[in-house]
This record gives C-alpha cells, structure tokens and sequence, in this order.
C-alpha cells in the first residue's frame, strides 16, 4: 500500500472516518522494476532537536489520537488474527496471494504517482534483512526501547513465518526504520538521499512532505530492473499513539518484505485499506510462507504463479478452510 503503508507498492487507508478525512496508514513506494541503486551501509547523523514540539507536531497528535478512538469505537484495529468470523481456504489464499504479491497500488504516469492498480512481478528479498532502528529527539529513550523491542520481536516472528534472517543490526542495516515527527522529517531529504543514491525526487518528497492522510509509510528498493529487492526505508510518525504505531510497525515491515499492494477483499488481513486488523494475521502469515517459498521465484508473474499455487496451498493449510 502506498498512503496506509506504501506508494507504488504500498497504501493502507481508513475511509469514511467520522473525521471527513480518507487515511492511509502505510506506504511502499518503489516497489516495482528499474529502482535504484543499493543502500549505504553508512550512520547518518542525528536529526537536530527542536526546542519543543511545533503546534503542527501537537496537531499531529492530537489528530491521529482522535483516530485511533474513532476507529477503535467501529470495532476497529483487531489485534487477534481473525477468527471465527474471518474464514478463509486455499482459494482465497490464492487469490489474495495474486493481488497483494503481484499488483502494485500505483503507477508513475507523466512524472506523477497515480493511484491506480497494475500487473506487477513477484518481488523479495533474496539476502538477510538487517533493521536498523532511528529515532528522531522527539522521541524519549523509554518509548525508543518500547519501539525497539517491539520491532525485534516483529522481526523474529517475521523471520519464523517467511524463512528469511530478518533481525535488528545496527552496524550494518540495508532496512532503515525511522521513527520522526512533524518537526523532524521535512530536514531528513539529504541523510535519506545520502542513504539511497538515486532515489526518485518524487519518492523522497513523498517521505519527507507525508501529508496527513498518511500514518506511515515504506520504500522498497532495487538494484536496475532487478526483483530483488536491496534495501527499504519505513518512515514511522513519532506522534501516533500506541496502537496505531503498532499497527503501522507489522504493515509497513511485512509489506516492505514484498506484500506491496492492498487488495479491499482480503480478509482477515492488514493488506486492505479497511483498518480492521491493525496486527499480522493467520492469513498474512500464510502469505509471507507462500512468498517466501522457494518453489516461487522473484520476477515470476501471475501467469506463472497462479498454476503453482494450488499444490503450495494444500501443503499449507491441508486443503480446507
């Protein structure tokens, strides 16, 4: 998703908010073929700290408080996994596996980002991926090691579902997890820049100027017209309140492992624009295995993919629902 979690890869949403404001809560962007460069492995320098929280910041806040209680209000952001409620089999898989793994939300027409769905190439990580975690001063060191403890421990269940090393390193991260407000994003174009030689302008700005309808937001990257993706940038608000925080953690970290697109059917599933599970679930992580398996091959597409499934399903999940 691109404005709920991604932009031509990733977008989560929350329409008809009592709020008369239509939500994104992640984005990925650059998910698809011709990307760049890969990242440097290099620390970027501290983001400056700003004398108290701007009355943009405080709006900020204020803001997607207000969300988090309308949406919770509407039976919202389930952290349960889905349930009874929620059933599912191998062709709802399937078809959910095709439109998430396989499409992509936006599309780059004269110069700009257009919301509009297309036929893509299976795209993921081919080496281990090492998170590294950046705080912006906004951010105190108690809710630092809240975050960072929620993101290692996201990273091992992560790694247990797709079979990739998926851990937090520090030295030498090639997925970069910022965690920035209001106040402290629009300086980061350069340390991005810096991080990722290359990037489109239209991407960078689109991390740096995240408007409001965005809760976060993630960036995959690749080397030319590889499927393989090099590197990521998740760019968290530091204003969001807990769960949505969480929320914006487990969507835009699964979908910058290559989940790009949003599909409004899937369910129970953070790969929709709905906003009513706000944590990975028993299907998503079904997903993660099916694009994981080394069965699949980065740059296969739909043609190719969905004669496959059938058999992988069944392995998965027994061939029932």
């Amino acid at each position: 998703m691109t404005h709920h979690c991604g932009f031509g890869g990733i977008i989560r949403g929350a329409a008809g908010l009592a709020l008369a404001t239509a939500l994104s809560a992640c984005t990925l962007i650059g998910g698809g073929p011709g990307l760049r460069p890969a990242p440097r492995a290099m620390a970027p320098a501290p983001v400056p700290a700003p004398a108290e929280p701007s009355i943009a910041s405080r709006a900020v806040e204020a803001h997607f408080t207000k969300v988090q209680a309308d949406l919770l209000a509407r039976g919202l952001l389930r952290n349960d996994g889905g349930g009874v409620d929620t059933p599912y089999g191998p062709r709802e898989i399937a078809d959910n596996f095709i439109r998430i793994a396989l499409y992509d939300e936006y599309v780059s027409e004269g110069g700009r980002l257009t919301a509009r769905e297309v036929p893509s190439r299976l795209r993921r990580w081919e080496k281990p991926v090492r998170i590294g975690l950046r705080f912006g001063p906004s951010v105190p060191p108690e809710r630092q090691e809240q975050d960072r403890a929620t993101v290692a421990a996201y990273a091992a269940r992560l790694a247990r579902q797709s079979g990739l090393s998926i851990q937090v390193n520090d030295q030498s991260p090639n997925y970069w997890v910022y965690v920035v407000s209001e106040d402290e994003r629009p300086a980061m174009g350069d340390q991005w820049a810096a991080l990722f030689p290359g990037l489109d302008p239209r991407e960078l700005d689109s991390a740096t100027g995240m408007g409001l309808s965005t809760f976060c937001m993630v960036l995959a990257i690749s080397d030319g017209n590889s499927p393989v993706y090099s590197g990521a940038l998740a760019v968290i608000r530091s204003e969001l309140p807990d769960l949505l925080r969480l929320s914006c953690f487990h969507e835009e970290l699964a979908q910058g492992l290559g989940l790009a697109n949003d599909y409004p059917r899937a369910r129970p599933s953070i790969f929709n624009d709905d906003e009513e599970f706000a944590t990975l679930t028993s299907m998503d992580e079904i997903l993660l295995k099916l694009l994981y398996d080394r069965r699949l091959k980065p740059g296969m597409r739909e043609a190719e993919v969905r004669p496959m499934l059938g058999p992988i399903v069944a392995g998965l999940v027994g061939g029932g629902s």
